[in-house]
């Protein structure tokens, strides 16, 4: 499975963002970050139905994560964004269908997209 991640680039603080990820084939999907000199962390996970999110404190009310099926796409919508959000994003496939915010659970990891938010 190739997982393709786009739509990084640089922002100011409170601006927006949608990052996206193909993946053909049906797997529960999530998004991680990694930011200079930490480990990798949880953003947002969602089921192969779609029917069932689950974010990381630090980005609740403000991402969004959600999926079109029919174009074997997952998309990560980010507003307010902030200096502390400035990472690699990476989106990530598991194969069971149930989400997942454990980096373990994952079997298909993305090249990353880098998101830098401006204060």
């Amino acid at each position: 499975v190739q997982l393709q991640a786009s739509g990084g680039g640089l922002v100011q603080a409170g601006g927006s963002l949608r990052l996206s990820c193909a993946a053909s084939g049906r797997y529960a999907m999530g998004w991680f970050r990694q930011a200079p000199g930490k480990e990798r962390e949880f953003v947002a996970t969602i089921s192969w139905s779609g029917d069932s999110t689950d974010y990381a404190d630090s980005v609740k009310g403000r991402f969004t994560i959600s999926r079109d099926n029919a174009k074997n796409t997952v998309y990560l919508q980010m507003n307010s964004l902030k200096p502390e959000d400035t990472a690699v994003y990476y989106c990530a496939a598991k194969k069971l269908l149930l989400r997942s915010p454990i980096a373990g659970h994952y079997d298909y990891w993305g090249q990353g997209t880098q998101v830098t938010v401006s204060s």
